[in-house]
Parts: C-alpha cells; sequence; structure tokens
C-alpha cells in the first residue's frame, strides 16, 4: 500500500513562518513521500525480475532509508508544531525525566538549543530510549547519520535551510526560538507517554 502525504496546511498563519516558507516545505516533504513509493515499488520490480545483484537495486536500497527518514522526520517536525501557543506541558512524569537526565528543564532547553544552533545540516531531535528510559537531544546529519536505533523521537527540529532561510536568513538562533514558541507541548508529552507504556 502506498503512502500518503498528511496535510499540514493547518500550520499555514502561524506565527513567524511564511506561507511561502511553509507551502514550499510541505512541497518538499511530498516529494519524500512519493519517492518512497516509487523507491518501493521499482525495488519490487527488480526483487520479480531476479535483479537484485544489480547495481540499480544496490543504490536504491542504500537511497532508500534517506527518503523514508525524510518523510518521517517532516511528519514529526510538522506534526509537534501548532500555529496556537500551547503551555510547557504539565505531564509530571515527563517533567520529572528530563529533569533527572539533564538536572532541570531549562538545562535540557540549554542543550536543546545548543544543538540546534550547530553548524550544519539536519536535524535535532529529543529522543527517548525507553528500555534504558534515558533521554538525548541527538544530533542526525542529513537524514541518516546519527539516528539512535529503537529510540522515540519526542521532538524534532529541522535544520536545513529550507526550513528557515527563506524568513530568517543566517539567523538560525531566532528561527529556532520562533520554533520553541510554535512547539505543541501536549504532542510531545503524548509521544513521551506513548513510548513509556
Amino acid at each position: 500500500m502506498p503512502y500518503t502525504a498528511q496535510d499540514f496546511k493547518r500550520l499555514i498563519g502561524m506565527p513567524g513562518f511564511s506561507e511561502i516558507l511553509l507551502r514550499n516545505h510541505f512541497t518538499l516533504y511530498e516529494g519524500y513521500v512519493k519517492n518512497v513509493n516509487t523507491f518501493s515499488e521499482k525495488l519490487a520490480a527488480l526483487r520479480a525480475d531476479g535483479k537484485t545483484a544489480t547495481p540499480e537495486y544496490a543504490e536504491l536500497k542504500r537511497r532508500f532509508g534517506w527518503e523514508f527518514n525524510g518523510m518521517r522526520l517532516h511528519e514529526l517536525y510538522f506534526g509537534n508544531m501548532t500555529p496556537v501557543a500551547t503551555p510547557k506541558t504539565a505531564n509530571t512524569e515527563f517533567q520529572t525525566a528530563v529533569a533527572g537526565e539533564f538536572g532541570s528543564w531549562d538545562r535540557w532547553l540549554l542543550d536543546f538549543k545548543a544543538s540546534g544552533t550547530m553548524r550544519g545540516i539536519g536535524w535535532v531531535v529529543f529522543t527517548l530510549d525507553a528500555a534504558a528510559k534515558r533521554l538525548f537531544n541527538v544530533w542526525i546529519n542529513e537524514h541518516d547519520l546519527g539516528v539512535l536505533v529503537g529510540t522515540q523521537p519526542l521532538l524534532v527540529l529541522d535544520v536545513f535551510e529550507h526550513a528557515y532561510m527563506l524568513d530568517y536568513g543566517l539567523k538560525k538562533a531566532d528561527y529556532l526560538e520562533t520554533f520553541l514558541r510554535a512547539v505543541d507541548w501536549p504532542v510531545v508529552s503524548a509521544r513521551f507517554d506513548e513510548a513509556i507504556k
């Protein structure tokens, strides 16, 4: 069954994000969904034809994870944003876990911001290793290097230039502050609750 791009138009009008930036970003995301479906079909056809030892099969196989992660990371990113500001979560178990790992909410936030303003393109993901009950702010280079296998993303920040340059130029820190005001904290908290079940 093919993947279908989710509709994130509800974010249009979100303070600090121009409509053109958001629409361009949605189009980019839709390209990842399209590529995941295209690659899936091509890989299935090559398998059916017994062509799994071909360079085409190998290259599609290598590229598939990059496209798939691009699709999912964008869904998590758009999914943890809201055009209407929400207060920091009141989920005490979540806040206790953050404080336990980082010392306090403010120290976690400082680490998240430091990760988000590093040089480079990719993603910053606040993620939970549910097996060990550990939280991490992770830098993911591109879409595929730095992913902590088996962890659950709680908060995803896109730090590719397309996410902010149109509106913020080189002021990545300003974009990050705007992003943090747009975080849908109940969504982040719900992701935490789901992961620790």
